[in-house]
């Protein structure tokens, strides 16, 4: 008898030690939708945003640009739009990074491989990649136009300092295996991205000439393309090489 009863004392001092833990912990929690929607509806708004900024400061640079036009084009509350960005300055900066994305990360992903490849050959990879991606986003120009003219380079992206040391880079190598002439690397960077990137600068001024070609139409995008490699391979080759 005495050993029975220690044995259902045992059982209901360990049920009730279960039961006081099973009260203590508390269960897992349930994973919140909610907030995993509020995380896409803030990333889906601030790309609408970007997108309106990214037209509003092509067209009249960081200066005239209106935060009030971007809010009335998105219908996103203008207050908002600092909420996320802070002030139109951190907008604009937020819209070079953003321009400037995919070019970058296309740039990169050739960088590694350009080097083992002949200079000329390593050029025009280059080239073919700027100008197809300037050609998916030829806002991009414009709105550095507007920054060098209205800000003298103050936001200038850092993106756009790493795609001018690759270009020099290949053409510091053509010179020194005796591929392209002798040129100050520097200079030509210039005049090449002055070639690749005028006529989206220009489209404005050149369409008003009689010829009624639409500069930005794939045929003559593509036709730009080719003509901006040939000219710059002919301009920087060795003669006879």
């Amino acid at each position: 008898m005495i050993r029975g009863e220690l044995e259902e004392r045992k059982k209901v001092i360990l049920t009730d030690k279960f039961v006081d833990f099973y009260k203590i912990v508390p269960r897992a929690a349930k994973p919140d939708k909610s907030n995993t929607k509020q995380v896409r509806d803030a990333e889906a708004t601030q790309a609408v945003i970007l997108a309106a900024a990214e037209e509003e400061f092509a067209i009249h640079g960081l200066t005239a640009a209106r935060t009030e036009a971007i809010a009335a084009k998105t219908g996103v509350a203008k207050s908002m739009i600092y909420y996320y960005f802070k002030d139109k300055e951190g907008l604009y900066q937020a819209v070079l990074e953003r321009s400037h994305a995919n070019l970058l990360h296309v740039i990169q992903q050739l960088d590694s491989s350009l080097e083992h490849l002949a200079p000329e050959v390593a050029l025009e990879k280059f080239l073919v990649a700027l100008l197809e991606c300037v050609s998916q986003n030829p806002k991009l120009p414009t709105i550095m136009f507007h920054e060098a003219v209205q800000n003298q380079g103050k936001y200038y992206s850092s993106s756009s300092l790493n795609i001018d040391k690759t270009l020099m880079a290949i053409l510091d190598r053509g010179v020194a295996s005796g591929a392209f002439r002798q040129l100050d690397s520097f200079q030509a960077a210039i005049n090449i991205m002055g070639t690749c990137l005028f006529y989206f600068i220009g489209a404005g001024n050149i369409q008003q000439h009689p010829q009624g070609r639409r500069l930005l139409s794939k045929a003559m995008l593509e036709q730009h393309i080719q003509e901006a490699i040939a000219f710059t391979l002919a301009g920087v080759k060795k003669p006879g090489f």
